[in-house]
């Protein structure tokens, strides 16, 4: 049976992120998971990737999913069996992510929410002493994502981002290879995300479907009328646009790889120059990330349907790697001065190149296998307390040079110059507007967490 809202809220609790405080008392350490406990779990949004999560860890001997939660009770009866027929129980099923928070007996929050709520989320579970494994992108902006990492580390939970590809066999022998010199000196570094999308058709608002609570959809975004419009990832107060929502993938593991952390200045070219729809976000980009001795180049279209990402059969094949060229539009290319490397993420493994154009190097591993092996470094560290893979700090990281590159293309495609140490741009007060948000009670998030 659905829970309905009743939360935080209809008790008088009306304080923002800090009211989350006074629930702290129900679980204030930071002990690990004994061994010989299951670790309980709850997974907030629960559409298409958010019910595969709870397969993922509901498959897992050693972890309860006790709830599944969405705003839009529709998708719960898929989600609660999807968990009932690998564990042969039925998890509670609820609208409000509250409920997984007042609950004493969840050690992790599992946020598959909209990108407008990874940070709050993120931020009250800290609060009440509850880990966090959240899907990318960490953050809606800049300055939410580093007041992410200051609740990691101010309530001493493990938070982990969910870039699996930082938890993948080959990524780590790709990053051996590059930081051992093997392809001599590296300076380039090309990374694309070309993909594919229908118009966005300007729908007129309306009343949002029976048993959707779009007041909590919108959560710490503006107060709009429901329109069905804002399911598509292409308005700013919701979205980042395709570099959030898939590119920053390929970025994070473009910058694992090569060691590479904040760039030095940030420039994007392009914009909306295929469609002429109602989306914000640009169809076309080639961002440049300017290193002390590297160039970054992203690129990202939306208008290429014959650019395709790994296929399925190639991502669970240990042997057969992808036709890179022409139609792969998720790979990454690392230039040395000695070789080269094509990576794939999710499955795509990587192959080395030497200075003939021979191919001399491999490897590979199933997407299903790094999938399995991110929710197992999780659990791990639950019960360690060490940090994970893709820990908070690098989820931020690879979610600022996507809201760098949306700044820029903001303030005109201008080039900005970043300080790393104050996150935030060099005498430039019309892009650094866009570093944060306003943000609508009670979801605000408080300058000290």
């Amino acid at each position: 049976m659905t829970i309905s809202r009743r939360g935080f809220l209809d008790r008088g609790v009306k304080g923002g992120l800090s009211a989350a405080l006074g629930l702290a008392a129900m679980r204030t350490t930071s002990k690990a998971v004994a061994p010989s406990d299951k670790v309980v779990v709850g997974i907030m949004g629960v559409g298409s990737r958010g019910t595969f999560l709870a397969q993922l860890f509901a498959q897992r001997p050693d972890v309860e999913v006790a709830y599944v939660c969405d705003v839009d009770e529709k998708k719960l009866p898929a989600a609660v069996k999807a968990v009932q027929d690998k564990k042969g129980k039925a998890p509670k099923a609820v609208v409000s992510f509250e409920h997984i928070l007042e609950d004493g007996d969840v050690d992790a929050l599992v946020c598959a929410a909209p990108d407008h709520w990874h940070t709050v989320a993120t931020i009250l579970a800290c609060q009440v002493g509850k880990d966090v494994y959240v899907e990318k992108p960490a953050s809606h902006n800049i300055w939410e994502g580093r007041r992410m990492i200051e609740a990691a580390r101010k309530y001493k939970r493990v938070v982990q981002v969910g870039m699996q590809n930082r938890s993948s066999s080959y990524g780590a022998t790709a990053r051996e290879l590059v930081q051992s010199g093997k392809l001599g000196s590296v300076h380039l570094a090309c990374v694309y995300n070309m993909m594919n999308r229908t118009p966005v058709e300007n729908t007129p608002d309306g009343l949002p479907p029976e048993g959707l609570d779009w007041d909590l959809w919108l959560g710490p975004g503006p107060s709009v009328p429901y329109n069905p419009k804002y399911f598509r990832r292409v308005f700013w107060d919701f979205n980042g646009g395709n570099i959030t929502d898939d590119g920053v993938h390929q970025l994070d593991l473009a910058r694992w790889v090569m060691g590479a952390s904040f760039p030095k200045a940030v420039h994007h070219a392009g914009g909306k120059l295929f469609f002429k729809d109602i989306a914000e976000t640009p169809d076309t980009s080639m961002v440049t990330y300017e290193y002390d001795a590297l160039a970054l180049v992203f690129h990202q279209t939306w208008w290429t349907p014959y650019m395709v990402k790994v296929p399925n059969n190639v991502r669970e094949s240990m042997t057969q790697f992808p036709d890179w060229y022409p139609f792969i539009g998720t790979r990454i290319e690392i230039y040395g001065s000695d070789g080269m490397m094509i990576l794939g993420r999710h499955g795509g493994g990587w192959q080395q190149f030497d200075r003939e154009g021979r191919k001399v190097a491999s490897d590979k591993q199933t997407f299903a296998a790094m999938q399995a092996a991110h929710i197992d470094n999780f659990i791990t560290c639950l019960r360690s307390r060490g940090r994970p893979n893709a820990d908070a700090e690098e989820g931020h990281v690879s979610a600022a040079l996507c809201h760098m590159a949306n700044i820029s293309y903001r303030v005109g495609n201008r080039r900005l110059v970043f300080d790393s140490a104050n996150e935030a741009f060099v005498g430039d007060s019309e892009a650094n507007q866009y570093l944060r948000r306003t943000y609508r009670e009670p979801w605000i998030v408080p300058d000290k967490v």
